[in-house]
């Protein structure tokens, strides 16, 4: 089983769409930063986290020709506005593709995005099948039950969801808080990847100091740093950070 880090970059991604690199230097391939989405790769299954504006690049880049379902963290646009590139395996499958999310992403995408839900014509069918995004959710690898665990924390005005993987890996790519409640879930952990857009205070994201002491709370053996803005220059980044902590890139693929 793997984890694949499709992208990283925060809302706008770096280079923003203006060409600011901010602080980053643009020599270096792992500052190039798409907005985020993750893939949960299984022997029978490939689990889409979110569905970025990159994701027709994020897809062609890793030769994805098979998406099985689609988790939503949540609403925003840089988490969802790539929904309609979901269609090609719609056209090549026949078959409509499960989505699961909360009951404010699902509002939201079926207000956004009603054509994927809905047919119009027998030229535009419905390509996509909206779920509930459950607390405990299922896939196989390798003939073993994996439970993949969603988990809601907030994002500034907003809920997030994150979600955690056979207890083993926890991807927080937007957060703000998590709940005391929750801190159980996120203990012995092998790897947590985490939000973490800047140095300063932001009232949706954490920042670096926020991302620091909660990695330093929860003790897992690695810790990736995501959502990403110009601000933070990889190499730069890389050398402030204790050494079970990176950044992440475009491209990271973990194995599990």
């Amino acid at each position: 089983m793997k984890f694949i880090i499709l992208g990283c970059g925060s809302s706008m991604g770096v280079p923003r769409p203006d060409g600011f690199f901010g602080n980053c230097d643009p020599k270096n391939k792992k500052n190039y930063r798409t907005r985020c989405s993750a893939l949960i790769k299984t022997s029978d299954e490939n689990i889409l986290i979110d569905t970025s504006p990159d994701l027709r690049q994020q897809l062609l880049r890793h030769k994805i020709n098979k998406i099985s379902r689609v988790f939503y963290s949540h609403m925003h646009g840089d988490q969802t506005h790539g929904i309609n590139d979901l269609r090609s395996f719609f056209i090549n499958s026949k078959k409509q593709i499960n989505v699961y999310a909360d009951r404010y992403t699902s509002k939201y995408l079926k207000q956004s995005f009603s054509y994927c839900f809905k047919a119009y014509s027998n030229e535009y069918p419905a390509t996509l099948n909206l779920k509930r995004l459950d607390r405990d959710l299922f896939t196989t690898d390798k003939n073993k039950k994996i439970i993949i665990k969603s988990i809601e924390v907030e994002h500034g005005g907003v809920k997030s969801n994150c979600f955690i993987l056979d207890k083993k890996l926890a991807y927080i790519s937007d957060v703000s808080k998590i709940y005391k409640k929750d801190f159980k879930y996120f203990k012995n952990l092998k790897y947590l990847i985490i939000d973490c857009l800047w140095y300063n205070f932001h009232p949706s994201h954490f920042n670096l100091e926020t991302s620091l002491a909660i990695i330093k709370k929860f003790k897992p053996k690695e810790a990736i740093l995501t959502n990403l803005s110009p601000v933070l220059d990889y190499k730069i980044l890389k050398k402030m950070l204790p050494k079970n902590v990176i950044p992440a890139h475009d491209g990271l693929t973990i194995n599990l």
